[in-house]
């Protein structure tokens, strides 16, 4: 048992010992069905503190022969199944966390010969006797190691991209980074030795020109999470079982925490759900994350409607993303799609597979996104924000005539610095209006269906205002007007957002006259939603 050949199962036995685990076994089930095949290189990335340790942990304890884990598997989910002792413990693991390696390396660009050395010195403890005394290479002993005993390997990669991230510019250690992965990975040779490689870090692949320059991978990630979607994270029915059990509101844990859809799953950040589980405060505990310096300089940079689509996402929007030109480094940045995909690998975002759009996934995140930008000083959020109070302190006293009037100046001011097609123009501009609302309200949100003219958006109190401010129904339409805008909306059914809400709400109703820019407004009062 070394440090990087046939590791122990100690690192995931401190994880089943926490106050809580959740039981994430099942991914061996996926991982036990691709080995020995050509689908058995993985590249499974997501964000920081969504287990990405504790995974490559667990894969590590499931298949190493450095072990015995046959006691602390057959209890989990994993146990139950027919195959479960098929690859268990079977394979020559080597196990490589290049963050801890970094480290260790004394100097950054030691990093690439420590880790090759460091599994080299254990191969040749291992298989001395049938590695040439001129192998240099530790991809070069494995391929020695199968010719002579048939033996496969199974490579586990944590952190696998931090000198990607973090030595963004040292060009000549990438080089050297990427052409020992590709001497690992690609090629015939190492078809032959590897059983199963499985790298996890926060970003793809790195690409070279347009092409991975691993593209043997299966890559799966947080714009396509496919198979693996309910191991990237929390589910929705995981955190339901984890606030029965800790006494916690769910659907307080849902506006907080969740808002990522990966291949049709909800799913939540361990870190947040765990915390807000074991301390009972609904807070951002994103900010302890290491990618919280970095997002700054993103957010600041000067691509043209860069700004005003991450102030228009804070309101509530989504906005069109092209994911396709961002290279996966931190560094190679062309647009501000590039910008908004990093922000999606970063989790700072969320991403509809279906329409191609980003948006910010729950109130953390809001929270984090909106504290950015309040510590560069935009202007135009500032602007924006002091034209939201305004409106919303207007909306709240059924004052229709400033009400339409405010959103007529923030209409014409939004349009003329960020133009949408006409289908998002008109939700662009409400969720921009009542951008002053996060202090009191949850992110809107928009249930009930769309089409040409027509806008909606509900905004719930967060539990501590509730008794303060009612819930907000805010239409915007244009070429009808306000008392038949009043009237849809006394006629519509209520989205679910307000099903279980038992305290006041306000329907607004704006109609926008298209030739003459006109804004009326018409405000009713309803004390309680009847189902």
């Amino acid at each position: 048992m070394g440090r990087f050949l046939n590791p122990g199962n100690k690192a995931f036995q401190k994880t089943l010992k926490s106050e809580i685990y959740v039981d994430k076994t099942m991914l061996l089930a996926y991982t036990n069905k691709v080995i020995g095949s050509d689908m058995a290189c993985i590249c499974n990335s997501r964000p920081r503190r969504f287990g990405k340790s504790i995974t490559a942990n667990m894969l590590a304890a499931y298949y190493s022969r450095g072990c015995d884990s046959f006691d602390m598997f057959s209890t989990l989910k994993v146990g139950r199944l027919d195959s479960f002792e098929t690859n268990l413990n079977k394979y020559d693991v080597i196990h490589i966390d290049v963050q801890w390696c970094m480290m260790d390396a004394g100097e950054v660009q030691n990093t690439v010969k420590y880790i090759n050395n460091g599994i080299l010195d254990e191969l040749i403890i291992a298989y001395g006797d049938v590695i040439p005394d001129t192998v240099k290479t530790a991809y070069g002993a494995m391929s020695y190691i199968n010719a002579a005993t048939g033996n496969t390997f199974v490579i586990i990669i944590d952190e696998w991209d931090v000198l990607i991230r973090d030595e963004a510019n040292n060009k000549e250690l990438q080089e050297e980074y990427i052409n020992f992965l590709r001497g690992m990975f690609k090629g015939t040779e190492p078809t032959k030795y590897i059983a199963l490689a499985y790298l996890t870090g926060i970003l793809p692949i790195k690409k070279l020109k347009t092409q991975s320059a691993l593209n043997n991978f299966e890559e799966f990630t947080m714009l396509d999470a496919g198979a693996l979607a309910s191991y990237i994270g929390f589910t929705d029915d995981e955190v339901k079982q984890l606030c029965k059990k800790y006494d916690r509101d769910y659907e307080a844990v849902k506006n907080w925490y969740d808002g990522y859809m990966l291949s049709g799953k909800h799913v939540y950040n361990p870190k947040a759900v765990v915390s807000v589980m074991m301390r009972g405060s609904f807070q951002s505990y994103w900010s302890q994350t290491g990618t919280y310096e970095s997002l700054i300089p993103l957010i600041d940079m000067d691509f043209d409607g860069l700004r005003a689509a991450i102030i228009s996402m804070i309101s509530g929007n989504e906005i069109k993303v092209r994911t396709t030109t961002f290279q996966n480094d931190m560094v190679s940045f062309k647009n501000k799609d590039d910008v908004l995909t990093l922000l999606i690998h970063l989790g700072y975002l969320a991403f509809n597979q279906k329409n191609q759009m980003a948006y910010i996934p729950n109130e953390e995140l809001r929270n984090e996104l909106m504290d950015a930008v309040e510590e560069n000083k935009w202007d135009e959020i500032i602007q924006f924000e002091r034209q939201s109070i305004d409106l919303f302190n207007a909306t709240i006293n059924k004052d229709v005539n400033t009400v339409a009037a405010k959103i007529e100046q923030i209409h014409m001011e939004y349009t003329s610095v960020i133009q949408y097609n006409d289908e998002n123009s008109l939700s662009s501009v409400l969720a921009i209006a009542y951008l002053g609302t996060m202090n009191y309200y949850f992110k809107p949100v928009r249930e009930l269906p769309t089409g040409r003219g027509f806008a909606d958006f509900v905004y719930i109190p967060k539990p501590e205002y509730i008794n303060d401010y009612p819930a907000l129904v805010v239409e915007l339409k244009w070429n009808k007007n306000a008392d038949t805008a009043m009237q849809q909306i006394r006629e519509i059914q209520y989205p679910n957002s307000l099903l279980q809400y038992t305290g006041n709400v306000l329907l607004v109703a704006i109609n926008y006259d298209e030739k003459t820019k006109e804004h009326v407004c018409k405000i009713e009062e309803y004390a309680k939603i009847q189902n």
